[in-house]
């Protein structure tokens, strides 16, 4: 069992004894703590609240939602739908915040509160620990019985999500009419299923398959959009003929895409594509976080635009791409974030963006992909001993390689010319997150042995 909580948002396995997992217990606990928040900023009592299609969703939106009335606030419950969609649904409604339960691309046993403030947006550190703080205190007031609050449901708002969509400059539905596209959709047995159909259906796409269409929470593979598990999804797009693939995980704010062949586009040129499409139309600025590839930076400069780096987590991208008024940003695992329609990760916009950018390009999948720098990143990770002092071992790292040009803002990223590799602790687990990336797989690899094998000697020097 599991119940892991941060500034970002509670998320645990269900089931177990409350406080080692995510059980009704903590739902309350930690429901009425944000509840206690959103009463303390004075933005009124309005909350959205919206679910992915997990097995346990109903069951955690029953608590979530009957402990919000408790404390008098008035939900709105748009039932399944996706964190896109609650996030625009906030602003929409001009609510004081709203709850997405959604534990993101984690297996069936998962779910999450993801917490949002009255912009539709994550919340800032201080407030996730102010939240954090006030759920252990334990003082919560409930409302009396005249002043409980309300529930009303709403399954419109995917459909208004949809419509802003279409209402972008930069969406071309003729464009995309006119190649008459043939897509297979994998909507991994959640939301993805009522969200990227009819979007497609709107863009004028007539030739649309879904694989894992029920929602049923019952994921057929695990649901992280990663290469290994969308072999399925490969299969049936070179069977079909089709033009591509889609790819988005439980709550659609990652996606990835595979070419008319059964390979993968990458998930990390997703962000890529779209920010080469929109900088062709609109000049300006961009930003990814310090462990998404270069080609980013590589497309952003060849429009005239700056790129800047941001720590992980998608809070902090938005932070920065406000700090640079950028026009495009997000994360290398497939995360699109378009501000002129809301500063969150939204796989819908990201098709919209990349289906015109396709059809206007006049290429296939394959030799649009081609058209961008190759670079590889290879993942890693080192665990820790007890009494390792990681600010020690990043201190030695960083004189030893302190000609080369140094990132302190997340962990350490070392820049090698176009090479780089990233470390950062986990939150989580003893272990240090290695990241590396070079224009070839083994060089990436490496970077990233060259580096283990630095802190090991440094850790065993310490024990000598």
């Amino acid at each position: 069992m599991a119940l892991i909580k941060s500034i970002s948002g509670i998320r645990g396995t269900i089931g177990g004894t409350p406080g080692t997992a995510l059980t009704p217990i903590d739902l309350v606990k930690f429901t009425s703590a944000y509840g206690a928040w959103i009463s303390k900023q004075g933005n009124g009592d309005k909350i959205v609240v919206g679910r992915d299609g997990r097995i346990s969703g109903q069951m955690v939106r029953d608590i979530v939602v009957a402990t919000l009335q408790g404390q008098g606030f008035h939900v709105l419950d748009l039932g399944y739908s996706t964190t896109p969609t609650v996030e625009m649904a906030v602003k929409m409604e001009n609510a004081a915040g709203g709850i997405i339960l959604t534990a993101s691309h984690n297996p069936k046993e998962w779910n999450a509160l993801k917490l949002l403030n009255k912009e539709g947006e994550f919340l800032s550190a201080e407030d996730g620990q102010w939240i954090l703080d006030f759920a252990e205190k334990g003082n919560i007031e409930f409302a009396d019985v005249n002043k409980l609050g309300t529930v009303t449901t709403s399954d419109a708002f995917i459909q208004k999500h949809i419509d802003e969509i279409l209402r972008h400059p930069l969406v071309d539905i003729e464009a995309i009419k006119a190649k008459n596209f043939k897509i297979v959709v994998d909507a991994v047995n959640s939301t993805g299923a009522i969200s990227v159909p009819p979007l497609l259906q709107a863009l004028g796409v007539e030739q649309v398959q879904v694989i894992n269409e029920e929602v049923t929470g019952r994921f057929a593979h695990n649901p992280e959009p990663l290469p290994e598990n969308l072999r399925e999804l490969c299969q049936v797009v070179e069977k079909q003929n089709a033009h591509l693939g889609i790819a988005i995980d439980p709550d659609v704010d990652r996606l990835c895409f595979v070419c008319e062949d059964g390979s993968l586009f990458g998930e990390e040129y997703t962000l890529v594509a779209v920010a080469d499409y929109i900088l062709k139309h609109k000049k300006g600025n961009t930003v990814s976080n310090l462990s998404s590839t270069r080609a980013l930076r590589d497309v952003t400069e060849k429009h005239g635009g700056t790129y800047a780096p941001s720590a992980v987590g998608e809070v902090n991208v938005v932070k920065k791409m406000k700090e640079m008024n950028a026009v495009i940003g997000g994360e290398g695992n497939g995360g699109i974030i378009v501000p002129e329609l809301h500063y969150g990760r939204d796989a819908l916009i990201g098709i919209a963006l990349f289906l015109t950018h396709l059809a206007k390009s006049g290429k296939t999948m394959k030799t649009l992909r081609s058209s961008y720098p190759d670079y590889f990143i290879s993942k890693n990770k080192i665990e820790l001993d007890e009494n390792v002092n990681l600010t020690e071992i990043f201190e030695k790292i960083k004189k030893k390689y302190k000609k080369q040009p140094i990132n302190t803002e997340d962990g350490l990223k070392i820049e090698f010319d176009k090479d780089w590799v990233h470390l950062r602790s986990s939150n989580t687990e003893p272990i240090i997150r290695i990241y590396s990336e070079s224009t070839t797989e083994t060089m990436a690899n490496n970077i990233a042995k060259r580096i283990m094998e630095d802190i090991k000697e440094m850790m065993m020097a310490r024990v000598e």
